[in-house]
């Protein structure tokens, strides 16, 4: 058959058209930027490093997409980002550094500075105006008290001098709590109010939550949760005063029961909320926050969660909280009632209230951009799992091609920032 010049143009573009829009179909629209921080190898004393990938805006489904970049030191374990997502923080526990890295719009990451500290950090966060970093460390060898709140000061990016340093323990704290010298103080997480105005610190007494270890001085409450408001040139109060139990002067902070083994701490975008997991008991605990900084229980807690929870993330618009589970390997998912802060349990498309992840699941995330997409790093599966959001109901699905492996070994961090200038949620309560 022959087709006249004119039909051959037309056919032509026609074939033109369909490759020009298999070609659209087929475009990936990254939004997010997904940051794991993991070993290089097996081994106790294997380089850190930090995996880069691109999420998809449509499937959620993650690609690598930037050269992987060595964390700085060893065994990292946390990782913080500033309120604008230029700057990323890792803490490296095998090596007691804190390093800096500057965010490209591309999503790579390059080094800036870093700091040493005494003992090995624990967790990061940086308040949202982005002036002041904090970290908590601790060494679990130590035979005296040595868990430390330590905040640093921040100039466009750059980590500065200690501004304070807060010795967390029961020596000496407000209320009706007595003078412990024996507790032995362990923290797992930090994180800041929305408004700057307060900082939360979750640790156990590990004196009280290892009870079969023989005689103890502790006052048997396992868990704890230190609150201090900050104040003007981020002075951390309330201020050092004189025990009466002892001649030494100790810190005192405000101090709240947190269950048995708090693992997780979160507050919400509106200063409203603070939620602590508790890993040995299996729940979420819910604090309401007053206008001094100062929390109280919510009377109807705790919250049933999965078996182990380590870890929890709430949603960019306060409207949903996730959990990570390790033993179950699994996230649940919860509403909160704006009136109350109670959290409520969201079941999936399928009826089940179970999200499956690969293997110990120890941190996760809400991507920024869309609110629409959440992911957990799996210690023990050398993955990311990934989830879809519903931004209805909450109800969380698998994504595209979930479990994703990384090259690395036991990913313990990861976190999430915006693709270039994209548009991040905004607060809806």
């Amino acid at each position: 058959m022959k087709f006249s010049k004119l039909s051959q143009l037309v056919l032509v573009s026609a074939i033109g058209l369909v490759v020009a829009t298999l070609l659209t179909a087929c475009n990936l629209v990254t939004v997010d930027y997904v940051f794991v921080a993991a070993s290089a190898g097996t081994s106790a004393g294997s380089a850190g490093q930090i995996y880069a990938y691109a999420v998809d805006a449509e499937s959620g489904a993650i690609r690598s997409a930037i050269p992987v970049v060595s964390s700085g030191g060893t065994n990292p374990v946390a990782m913080a980002t500033t309120s604008d997502y230029d700057n990323l923080y890792v803490a490296n526990q095998g090596s007691n550094t804190v390093v800096h890295f500057a965010i490209a719009d591309n999503g790579t990451l390059t080094k800036q500075d870093s700091i040493t500290l005494s003992t090995p950090p624990v967790s990061l966060a940086v308040n949202a105006a982005n002036t002041y970093l904090y970290v908590v460390s601790y060494l679990p060898s130590s035979t005296t008290n040595s868990a430390t709140l330590t905040e640093y000061a921040l100039s466009n990016g750059a980590i500065g001098s200690p501004v304070e340093t807060v010795d967390l323990s029961l020596n000496c704290v407000g209320r009706s709590l007595a003078y412990y010298p024996g507790d032995s103080i362990v923290p797992t997480d930090v994180t800041v109010l929305a408004n700057n105005n307060a900082v939360y610190v979750a640790a156990y007494d590990q004196s009280a939550y290892n009870v079969s270890g023989g005689s103890t001085t502790s006052n048997a409450n396992p868990g704890w949760l230190f609150g201090l408001a900050v104040g003007s040139g981020g002075a951390l109060s309330p201020a050092a005063k004189n025990c009466a139990n002892t001649a030494a002067t100790y810190q005192s902070y405000d101090v709240y029961e947190a269950g048995v083994k708090p693992s997780a701490l979160a507050s919400d975008p509106t200063n409203r909320f603070v939620y602590v997991t508790d890993y040995a008991s299996d729940g979420l605990i819910g604090y309401t926050v007053l206008s001094s900084g100062t929390l109280n229980f919510m009377v109807n807690g705790p919250f049933r969660t999965g078996n182990e929870p380590t870890a929890l993330i709430i949603d960019p618009r306060g409207l949903y909280i996730y959990v990570a589970n390790s033993l179950d390997d699994t996230v649940s998912a919860y509403t909160i009632t704006l009136s109350t802060g109670t959290p409520s349990s969201v079941v999936n498309i399928s009826g089940s209230g179970v999200n499956s992840t690969d293997t110990d699941p120890v941190s996760i995330v809400v991507e920024p951009s869309l609110g629409r997409f959440v992911y957990t790093a799996n210690r023990l599966g050398d993955s990311i799992s990934g989830f879809k959001l519903d931004p209805d109901t909450g109800a969380l699905s698998a994504t595209q091609a979930t479990p994703y492996p990384i090259n690395g070994a036991y990913p313990a961090a990861v976190i999430a920032v915006p693709h270039g200038n994209h548009a991040t949620q905004s607060v809806a309560p």
